[in-house]
């Protein structure tokens, strides 16, 4: 069964988010509309994003980890 997706969306990107129940347990679908890129987040793994300071994020927005960078250039950069 398809679980309704939610399209949240601003003016630097657009996501689609779903609860995803296919695998051993519940899931949450982040899907980028424009790339297609999609991941999945386990209950565990978002809780730990509750963990982290929100200066944490940062190193994600940082233009030079996009639009063709080295999939490793993520595992090198700083945390802030």
């Amino acid at each position: 069964m398809e679980q309704e997706r939610v399209v949240l969306k601003n003016e630097f990107a657009t996501i689609e988010v779903a609860r995803d129940d296919t695998a051993n347990g519940s899931r949450l679908l982040i899907r980028d509309v424009q790339t297609g890129r999609e991941v999945y987040l386990d209950p565990l793994e978002l809780e730990a994003l509750t963990r982290a300071p929100h200066s944490a994020y940062a190193r994600w927005l940082d233009p030079d980890l996009h639009d063709g960078a080295p999939e490793d250039a993520w595992s090198t950069a700083p945390l802030i």
